[in-house]
């Protein structure tokens, strides 16, 4: 499958920062990346949880490379890396992919922030970044869905300032001024259904408060051409081999293979921005 996006989609993107891929996996292909983040032992032994400033805990899983796995396949499946490719303009890699698992009642909140605000400190020179969040569960108001203020990635990068160990926000003193001119929009998703969003779009969520769950998987791309600066980080250019959009079923309930080919990490990716300052 080429581009799953139509010029109306691609329109609203460039205008709002994000838009939507409606039932972009299948149900039974949800089931199977659910039940991999569920019990993939690689996955499972790399849980973070980050904590909010109630704290409440999201529990998050990253890892760098697209592998064999069947969360791999489904960053290297054409239906993901066509569509990012077209979005971005010119050719991409797997730079991130993140398990984000807010628990009924106790999954944590996001504040603030751009995903660029950190990304830049990685070496990235140009905002030519994007993130799929694929819903595994329904997510609503309710459990804490993603928050994007609309035409926010227009503004460029923003300074951020540090809020807590594990993360940092966009400067405080100027959001109110943004939400003046960028509405929220509560990206509300299905399961199956993705939204694509712009690195520089601000976005938030609320604290899962509700007695259901609200699971996604965010993989990142970088285009080629905007390789990291910076070597260390361990999200520079490593080639994507694109697969066809049937290799997810073909692979069923395929773990990572235990060679940590996936790079998972052990913490999440927070600058400190005094120093970089």
């Amino acid at each position: 499958m080429p581009n799953v996006l139509n010029a109306a989609q691609a329109a609203e993107f460039n205008d709002k920062g994000f838009t939507y891929a409606r039932g972009l996996f299948a149900a039974d292909e949800v089931k199977l990346l659910t039940e991999a983040m569920e019990k993939d032992p690689a996955v499972c032994g790399s849980i973070l949880d980050r904590r909010d400033g109630e704290g409440k805990s999201t529990r998050i899983a990253l890892w760098n490379r697209a592998g064999d796995s069947v969360y791999g396949l489904a960053a290297r499946c054409e239906r993901m890396v066509d569509t990012s490719a077209a979005l971005l303009g010119g050719d991409v890699y797997h730079y991130q992919s993140k398990l984000t698992a807010k628990e009924p009642e106790v999954g944590g909140a996001w504040e603030w922030h751009q995903d660029y605000g950190y990304w830049y400190y990685n070496g990235c020179i140009r905002p030519d970044l994007l993130s799929v969040m694929i819903a595994l569960d329904k997510a609503d108001r309710n459990n804490g869905c993603l928050q994007i203020a609309a035409g926010s990635h227009k503004l460029g990068r923003i300074d951020h300032t540090p809020l807590s160990p594990t993360q940092n926000e966009v400067d405080p003193t100027r959001m109110p001024h943004i939400l003046q001119q960028c509405p929220i929009e509560y990206c509300e998703l299905a399961a199956g259904d993705a939204l694509i969003f712009h690195c520089n779009a601000i976005h938030r969520s609320d604290a899962n408060r509700s007695a259901n769950r609200r699971w996604t998987l965010l993989i990142c791309y970088n285009r080629v051409d905007n390789d990291t600066i910076i070597k260390t980080d361990d999200r520079y250019f490593v080639p994507l081999e694109k697969v066809d959009d049937g290799a997810i079923r073909r692979a069923g309930l395929k773990f990572a293979a235990g060679d940590n080919a996936e790079h998972f990490t052990s913490r999440p990716y927070v600058p400190d921005l005094r120093k970089a300052s």
